[in-house]
């Protein structure tokens, strides 16, 4: 079917061998008739799925016991291998022998040590990376680093976290690897004038990085305390646990101050430890010690790789991925999601709920020209932070009605699960304690109903932020300059004065004018406000209530719900029916340590349904472990997703962790309105590059699949901009607009912001309208308008797509494909036949089952098998070398304008390159651009029959000729596809 050519070696030697690659075509019967126009079909060139995951074991470590559950890694980083190991460890051989660290961890504690041993060219010391997810134990991991360099005498470690109570994990950890002399000591109890003690670990959150104090007149820091304690030749551990909160280093002081620290102790031991630290490549700025950038590296300044990476997408992080971990650097394994359930709950709405829906989105719109006019009659000039307001508390409204309107199917999926025997977990972000408070406070303290928290977030909004007058910096500045020029002319007995004066006389006349006018105008502006906050009142009947405090009232109060969140009090219903306000907290506890109550009440299975927020996402878990009396199998349900794949990743993580007796089942619920569909996409995006959850595979469309809700990305970009450019008249849409389409859309995207009114050019779009904001202001729009407009864009985003793939421009991410012989190579070109003999194709049809599998027949020209046999068969031969467009039209378009035609072929050529590309990632990628005009580049995973990454084959027939393999990488270079 096909054979592979010209093989070249770094020593230039050509080759050539045979190989098959069996590639899935549909053969296509073509019968014109003469006078019909020239038609070209080009289909999509269909590659095959690569297995997401491979099993997991260490490869060059052969210390420690087997880690207690099965652990995968993704097959990208599969496929190459890690250094070899020279570090020699001190660990003492009763721990290791012991089993209090699995293989996995002693793995991962000496490839740090050994890559800490690496000076880069810029005098810094190497850092590593844990990548390992939620419930391979990176706590352990970490603590075992610290015992090793504790061992070879560096007394003292840095531990960076993300709250202070996650202090007691990191003393937790140290006992239970054998090393409880090592004290744990908390930077918020030393004072910032004292002396931290002299040895053990400093445990610190990341917010303490940027503490200050002022005590005594003297501006003391926390940074400046951490740098004292360790010295300027510090050379102990510090460790970043949870990093991805440092995630903006440029742009906030926290993140700063993680660069400042590790540029002014060059040679400290850093390690980064999170499962979602390098789930995008502009979230890696903080690492600094990777050298990956920076001097002496092919990328001269973070900015050069971010540029380099970021346009290659998702395919260009695996690649970084895999040179990091065979340059040392790196490790990531997860739990294996073998025997865990993903699906994700499309919610329909209540006639009910879209009425009042309907509502809110009507009222929005109102208030959205009210407050335009308001602005208007005020000539306010500035106006992004009004609009900034107003947005915002826009996409809180809807988020809140896009949660409540999953409330009602939660509760009965959930009721479902406890009859059968298994416990529930609720993740969500939002719990309303905001609104709650603010009610509480404006009755003195007393509350007796249920509050709705999308009625307070409108509320607010317009008696906080409605315009009643400009900015006062602004009033009066001209009247108090024409006054202190009065009053130095008087001074000076200056004739001017008294004209002066009778100009002064004529202005206090305008100005009491304008006095009485502006009166007016106020008054006018109070009546509209208060007839919004009217509205928005009568609106506030009918929409729903606090989703939290609505979940634990339908589960049966706080004693059968284990609320884990940061919120100090909530509203209940007492036995007799009546509601009340009651504090979270229990006599002699903090939140804080009520959380970890909660906890352990549901492990004891004293309690069968948990909520948990962001507040417990971090040093929680849930899972079904074996050590607790709840082992039911955990039903985690998403209500509302996180705003990013960091925050995700963490609550997922929380059910699903090491020793447990089954695997949790995720549900993700998913209302119908269209507008939700931004939630998921931000969490998509995130959980596409990590691989985590998603399959990693953007073609999958099994339901369990979250990144089918992706459309961040450039196709999004295109897709809106072909629709605004087509509602607006100003181009013809290729797609056509839905059957239900309501006519009226341009109003519809003015009611939302999408469309602004200007005087000079009508209607346009909003400037930087970009794909999030589309997806926040459309939540505004009426459920059947929502949803048509949602269907619009989807079409077009689809249909780029497709137009893609056939043009052969659409990264797929990491492909795979088929080959016959392990070929040992650096570079090479090859030759796919997509070709099929007459009887192979009969044979074929002869078994096909599905409705669209066979042969494509003219529906102008009837031909019998047999007849069509001649025709194929010649066109079979004539295409080994010749463009078929020429046998079936007497020419080609490309080859008539001097180009080569691949598309009309049965032989397709294909450049790969293997070896360490990331070093020379531009200089391949400015090369290709020059040759063929695109800078495509598809990147693939070649195996062979016998399931072995080429990779593999690689890396042993390397290892025998004692040449390392620095990383490996198949580019794969898409010229067009048939």
């Amino acid at each position: 079917m096909g054979y592979v050519g010209d093989l070249c070696s770094s020593s230039a030697q050509a080759a050539q061998i045979e190989a098959f690659v069996f590639l899935s075509v549909t053969q296509r019967l073509h019968a014109q008739p003469e006078e019909e126009e020239e038609v070209e079909e080009e289909e999509t060139e269909e590659l095959g799925h690569a297995d997401t995951y491979a099993e997991y074991k260490p490869s060059k470590s052969t210390i420690g016991r087997s880690h207690p559950d099965l652990v995968v890694e993704t097959n990208t980083l599969s496929s190459v291998p890690p250094p070899d190991i020279t570090y020699t460890l001190s660990i003492p051989v009763q721990i290791i022998n012991g089993g209090l660290l699995s293989a996995l961890q002693l793995e991962a504690i000496i490839y740090a040590c050994q890559q800490h041993e690496v000076i880069l060219q810029n005098n810094q010391r190497a850092g590593f990376l844990i990548g390992d997810g939620a419930g391979v134990g990176k706590g352990r991991t970490v603590a075992g680093i610290i015992l090793e360099n504790y061992l070879k005498g560096r007394k003292k470690a840095l531990w960076f976290s993300v709250s202070n109570d996650l202090k007691y994990d990191a003393e937790r950890d140290l006992q239970d690897i054998g090393a409880p002399n090592i004290l744990v000591h908390a930077l918020n109890k030393i004072k910032y004038g004292d002396t931290a003690t002299s040895e053990g670990v400093l445990f610190a959150t990341y917010s303490a990085l940027i503490g200050e104090s002022q005590a005594g007149g003297q501006l003391r820091t926390r940074l400046k305390q951490i740098l004292d304690w360790c010295g300027s030749d510090f050379d102990g551990v510090i460790i970043f646990d949870e990093c991805h909160k440092a995630k903006n280093a440029t742009s906030t002081k926290m993140g700063k101050a993680v660069l400042d620290l590790q540029n002014k102790l060059p040679l400290a031991r850093v390690v980064y430890a999170s499962a979602t630290g390098a789930s995008e490549p502009k979230n890696m700025i903080y690492m600094s010690r990777l050298g990956i950038w920076g001097e002496g590296t092919p990328f001269r300044a973070f900015e050069d790789f971010l540029h380099a990476i970021e346009k290659r997408g998702v395919g260009a992080m695996e690649i970084v991925a895999m040179d990091m971990k065979v340059s040392g650097m790196y490790i990531a394994r997860q739990l294996s999601f073998s025997g865990v359930s993903f699906r994700i709950e499309e919610i329909g709405l209540d006639d009910d709920f879209k009425v009042v829906y309907n509502k809110a989105a009507k009222l929005w719109a109102e208030a959205l020209a009210v407050f335009t006019q308001a602005a208007d009659l005020l000539g306010m000039m500035s106006r992004k932070s009004l609009w900034g307001q107003f947005w915002s508390s826009h996409q809180r409204f809807f988020k809140y009605l896009c949660i409540a309107a999953k409330v009602r199917r939660l509760v009965e999926l959930a009721k479902k699960e406890l009859e059968a025997g298994k416990c529930v977990v609720i993740g969500l972000q939002s719990t309303g304690e905001a609104r709650t408070r603010e009610v509480l406070d404006e009755n003195d303290g007393h509350l007796d109903k249920f509050v709705s928290a999308a009625e307070g977030v409108f509320q607010s909004l317009v008696q906080k932020h409605f315009p009643l007058e400009k900015d006062r910096r602004e009033k009066g500045a001209g009247s108090k300059r024409k006054r202190r020029s009065l009053l130095v002319l008087l001074h000076m007995k200056h004739p001017e004065a008294v004209h002066c004066i009778a100009h002064s006389f004529k202005d206090f006349v305008y100005s009491f004018l304008n006095n009485f006018k502006q009166i007016s105008l106020c008054t006018r502006l109070e009546e509209m406000k208060q007839d919004l906050l009217n509205k928005i009142s009568e609106l506030g009947k009918e929409l729903p209530l606090n989703t939290l405090d609505e979940l634990i009232d339908k589960f049966g109060g706080p004693e059968k719900v284990s609320e884990m969140t940061g919120r100090k009090g909530r509203v209940v219903r007492r036995p007799d029916g009546s509601v009340r306000y009651e504090s979270r907290a229990e006599q002699g506890h903090t939140i804080d340590h009520i959380n970890i109550k909660e906890k352990d009440r549901f492990m004891n299975e004293d309690k069968l349904v948990a909520i948990i927020s962001e507040a417990a996402s971090s040093g929680i878990s849930l899972q079904a472990d074996r050590r607790v009396k709840n082992q039911r199998r955990r039903v985690h349900m998403t209500l509302e997703l996180p705003w990013s794949a960091d925050r995700a990743i963490q609550q997922f993580g929380r059910t699903h962790r090491s020793n447990q007796v089954t695997a949790p089942e995720y549900i993700f619920l998913i209302s119908e309105l269209a507008g939700e569909r931004r939630f998921a996409s931000i969490v998509a995006k995130r959980l596409e590059s990590l691989g985590a959850l998603t399959h990693g595979d953007r073609r999958a469309t099994e339901s369990r699949d979250l990144s089918k809700y992706n459309f961040e990305n450039k196709y999004g970009t295109k897709a809106l901009d072909k629709i605004t450019k087509a509602i607006l008249g100003h181009i013809e849409s290729k797609v056509p607009p839905p059957k239900d389409y309501p006519g009226e859309m341009k109003q519809g995207m003015i009611d939302v912001g999408i469309f602004c009114k200007e005087s000079r050019f009508g209607i346009s779009p909003e400037k930087d309208c970009s794909i999030t904001k589309f997806l926040n202001r459309i939540l505004g729009l009426e459920v059947h308008k929502q949803n048509s407009l949602f269907q619009y864009f989807t079409d077009n985003f689809d249909y780029l797509i497709e137009k893609d793939k056939k043009d052969g421009k659409y990264d797929m991410g990491i492909l795979g494909k088929e080959a016959l012989y392990s070929i040992i190579i650096y570079c090479f070109t090859y030759f796919v036949d997509r070709g099929m003999p007459w009887e192979e194709a009969l044979k074929k049809a002869e078994t096909l089952s599905e409705p669209d599998e066979g042969f494509y027949l003219s529906h102008k020209v009837c031909v019998t098998p047999e007849e069509a046999k001649d025709s194929w068969e010649t066109q079979f031969k004539f295409s080994f070398r010749k463009c078929s467009h020429a046998n079936w039209n007497g020419r080609c378009k490309k080859v008539d304008e001097g180009h080569e035609c691949l598309q009309g072929m049965r032989l397709r050529q294909y450049h790969v390159l293997c070896g360490a590309l990331l070093c020379v990632w531009k200089r391949v990628a400015d090369v290709v651009a020059d040759i063929t005009n695109s800078s495509i580049l598809q990147i693939v995973r070649l195996k062979t029959r016998e399931h072995k990454q080429v990779g593999e084959c690689l890396q042993e027939h390397l290892q025998q000729s004692r040449i390392r393999l620095v990383s490996f990488m198949i580019m794969m270079m898409l010229v067009c596809t048939f």
